[in-house]
């Protein structure tokens, strides 16, 4: 018991010093481990620029509206690249040449299914793929989806690439527990059919971008591990937010976030604050199976 008390103690000393060494930046963390009911957080409750991972936020309104029945995976949306900003209702588009994936720009003009679409959101971090599928489940109703399961750190505002809505102050932004809350609704099937919640990590560990999670495992342990995550990079931030599957042990949920500095150091500190977690994850299970 001693030393599974000493655990927040010892993970604050090791993420203060990660963060001592993100010059002008600042770092959020939050985690909780399935096995062992361990959670703890480092400005958990900061707001941060949310840049991709408010994919995560209509991933979530998505399969919410087809567990309702207004939609189905298989329904077929047109594809088009003109969409209307929040901050004063005039049209704008994604520019193909700021986006990660070009698959879903190809596609203009003709059909895809919505699960296409999802898994381009978040595999390749579709920028219109997300705006597509914001705009079929609307704002209103994705907000709804989250407030509804109890996830208050997601602040869902806008599409993505809306500059004027950016420029007026409108952004989207999430705090760490807030992140780690939103995993856990999908993780727990809140309000989701089982069946959702399956889709939803299976298109999570389809992720194609590394993120900061996995590599900053121990390097015995990368093979091993399944990581259904979704990542967010911008030029002022850089995050990664997700469930940490390993063989022989419920999972863990973990987001870092970080903002300001540069960004090979953003990218850095997001390695060294998920080996921090493992590490502190691992000790709290070796308690739990005692």
């Amino acid at each position: 018991m001693a030393r599974e008390a000493e655990l927040p103690a010892t993970l604050e000393v090791r993420v203060a010093g990660i963060a001592e060494r993100l010059e002008d930046g600042t770092l959020g963390v939050s985690v909780y481990d399935y096995l062992s009911g361990f959670r703890w957080s480092w400005n958990g409750d900061r707001w941060f620029h949310a840049a991709s991972l408010i994919k995560l936020a209509v991933l979530a309104a998505l399969f919410d509206a087809c567990d309702r029945g207004r939609f189905t995976l298989e329904s077929r949306l047109h594809i088009r690249n003109r969409f209307l900003s929040a901050a004063d209702g005039l049209p704008f588009a994604i520019d193909a040449g700021r986006d990660a994936d070009l698959a879903v720009h190809a596609a203009v003009g003709r059909t895809m299914r919505l699960s296409e679409l999802a898994e381009h959101m978040i595999t390749a971090s579709s920028n219109l793929a997300t705006n597509l599928l914001l705009d079929l489940v609307g704002l209103d109703e994705a907000r709804a989806a989250l407030a509804g399961r109890g996830v208050a750190g997601v602040d869902l505002q806008r599409g993505v690439e809306d500059d004027r809505a950016f420029r007026s102050g409108c952004i989207n932004r999430v705090t760490p527990q807030g992140a780690v809350e939103l995993l856990r609704v999908i993780v727990d099937a809140r309000e989701f059919s089982g069946r959702a919640s399956t889709a939803m990590l299976r298109i999570l560990c389809d992720q194609q971008f590394a993120g900061g999670i996995l590599p900053g495992l121990p390097e015995a342990v990368r093979p091993l591990a399944r990581v259904a995550h979704k990542t967010g990079e911008i030029s002022t931030a850089t995050h990664d937010a997700g469930v940490v599957f390993l063989p022989g042990r419920p999972p863990y949920a973990v987001a870092i976030l970080s903002e300001g500095g540069d960004a090979a150091d953003r990218s850095a500190a997001l390695g060294a604050l998920s080996a921090a977690v493992y590490d502190a994850v691992a000790a709290s299970g070796e308690s739990a199976w005692r």
